[in-house]
């Protein structure tokens, strides 16, 4: 999909268990999801989450992007949104403690917009600590990264003793968590596993078009 043939996301506003209202956008797929095995079974809806509000992160980060648009083109349709007090979104950051709210709204009007449908969880960065520490009843899993596995304390992470899947997938080069320590940190996790990108750091200058085949394969269905 060529920038001058893209839809026009649907913007949308998301309303906090707290009371905030943040910007978001939708992007249905197109086509339409269809299972390829004409089985009935639906595509997963992705929210996104963004990378540290206090260093540039927002929903249009690269990585973020690039998945927002690649996804809905795959049959996936994509929730991204603005975390607190990020461009034009309430409140203000409160270091990944009350931002577990703002996924938590996005999940949760995923899950309104396609019901019946499970919802995948995905994030970068920041972003990729607050998806992995977030729990809910629709999700069929978690992916997460470029995971720093320090914004939340690992042990307190829903993925940690869940057993729905959670892929981390973490740059050869990442400096601020190494998929070696990835994969020592969530060894004892219930249903993790770690997926090295050759020559990748933690921004994925090298590397993104693999990150984007390993995510579309995890979403489509078997």
């Amino acid at each position: 999909m060529t920038a001058d043939a893209r839809p026009s996301p649907e913007r949308l506003a998301l309303t906090t268990a707290d009371g905030l209202r943040l910007r978001a956008e939708w992007l249905q797929a197109v086509p339409e999801p269809t299972s390829p095995q004409g089985d009935g079974r639906p595509f997963p809806t992705v929210v996104l989450c963004h990378p540290h509000p206090l260093h540039g992160g927002n929903m249009h980060a690269t990585v973020i992007d690039r998945l927002f648009w690649a996804l809905p083109n795959a049959g996936i349709p994509a929730l991204r949104f603005n975390f607190r007090g990020v461009q034009g979104s309430d409140g203000r950051h409160d270091h990944g403690n009350r931002e577990r709210f703002d996924v938590l709204a996005a999940v949760d009007l995923a899950a309104q917009r396609r019901p019946d449908t499970p919802v995948r969880l995905i994030g970068w960065s920041f972003g990729a600590d607050l998806a992995l520490a977030t729990p809910h009843p629709s999700l069929d899993g978690w992916t997460a990264i470029a995971p720093p596995l320090r914004v939340i304390e690992p042990g307190d992470m829903a993925a940690a003793t869940d057993g729905r899947p959670a892929h981390l997938i973490v740059g050869e080069h990442d400096a601020f968590r190494p998929p070696s320590e990835a994969g020592e940190i969530t060894a004892d996790w219930s249903s993790a596993t770690v997926t090295e990108v050759a020559g990748a750091d933690h921004f994925f200058s090298i590397g993104l078009d693999t990150v984007i085949d390993l995510v579309t394969r995890d979403l489509l269905p078997d």
